[in-house]
Protein backbone atom coordinates (compact mmCIF):
# COMPACT_ATOMS: atom_id res chain seq x y z
CA UNK A 1 0.00 0.00 0.00
CA UNK A 2 2.74 2.13 0.99
CA UNK A 3 4.68 1.15 -2.57
CA UNK A 4 1.23 2.40 -4.24
CA UNK A 5 0.79 6.19 -2.66
CA UNK A 6 4.74 6.51 -3.01
CA UNK A 7 4.14 6.61 -6.77
CA UNK A 8 0.60 7.76 -6.53
CA UNK A 9 2.94 11.07 -4.94
CA UNK A 10 5.68 10.84 -7.52
CA UNK A 11 3.06 11.45 -10.07
CA UNK A 12 1.25 14.38 -8.46
CA UNK A 13 3.96 16.15 -7.82
CA UNK A 14 5.50 15.52 -11.37
CA UNK A 15 1.99 16.98 -12.36
CA UNK A 16 2.87 20.06 -10.30
CA UNK A 17 5.70 20.75 -11.44
CA UNK A 18 4.62 21.13 -15.29
CA UNK A 19 1.60 23.49 -14.25
CA UNK A 20 4.40 25.37 -12.29
CA UNK A 21 6.82 25.16 -15.06
CA UNK A 22 4.61 25.90 -17.77
CA UNK A 23 2.32 28.31 -16.03
CA UNK A 24 -0.77 26.66 -17.06
CA UNK A 25 -4.06 27.75 -16.09
CA UNK A 26 -6.24 24.66 -16.25
CA UNK A 27 -9.14 26.52 -16.74
CA UNK A 28 -8.40 26.81 -20.10
CA UNK A 29 -8.97 23.88 -22.67
CA UNK A 30 -5.43 24.60 -24.58
CA UNK A 31 -3.38 24.04 -21.34
CA UNK A 32 -5.27 21.16 -19.97
CA UNK A 33 -4.31 19.59 -23.41
CA UNK A 34 -0.52 20.90 -23.37
CA UNK A 35 -0.65 19.37 -19.46
CA UNK A 36 -1.66 15.99 -20.99
CA UNK A 37 0.90 15.96 -23.86
CA UNK A 38 3.56 17.16 -21.51
CA UNK A 39 3.17 15.23 -18.78
CA UNK A 40 3.04 11.40 -20.84
CA UNK A 41 5.52 12.40 -22.38
CA UNK A 42 7.70 12.92 -19.05
CA UNK A 43 5.72 9.76 -17.65
CA UNK A 44 7.68 8.24 -21.01
CA UNK A 45 10.73 9.52 -20.13
CA UNK A 46 10.92 8.15 -16.32
CA UNK A 47 9.82 4.95 -17.45
CA UNK A 48 12.24 4.76 -20.40
CA UNK A 49 15.00 5.99 -17.74
CA UNK A 50 13.81 3.28 -15.33
CA UNK A 51 13.96 0.39 -17.84
CA UNK A 52 18.24 1.74 -18.42
CA UNK A 53 19.10 1.80 -15.20
CA UNK A 54 17.69 -1.39 -14.47
CA UNK A 55 19.30 -2.75 -17.17
CA UNK A 56 22.24 -1.10 -16.11
CA UNK A 57 22.09 -2.50 -12.46
CA UNK A 58 21.33 -5.82 -14.07
CA UNK A 59 24.49 -6.23 -16.00
CA UNK A 60 26.94 -5.23 -12.72
CA UNK A 61 29.23 -7.51 -11.18
CA UNK A 62 27.28 -8.14 -7.75
CA UNK A 63 29.23 -10.78 -6.53
CA UNK A 64 33.20 -10.86 -4.91
CA UNK A 65 35.76 -12.19 -6.92
CA UNK A 66 37.34 -15.29 -6.32
CA UNK A 67 40.76 -14.72 -3.89
CA UNK A 68 41.35 -18.16 -3.04
CA UNK A 69 44.42 -18.61 -5.47
CA UNK A 70 46.33 -16.47 -2.89
CA UNK A 71 46.49 -19.53 -0.27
Amino acid sequence: MKVYLFILFFLLLGAFFIITEHNLALKNTEARVELGNTYLSWVGQVLGNSVRLTGYVAKLEWLPKNLSSAG
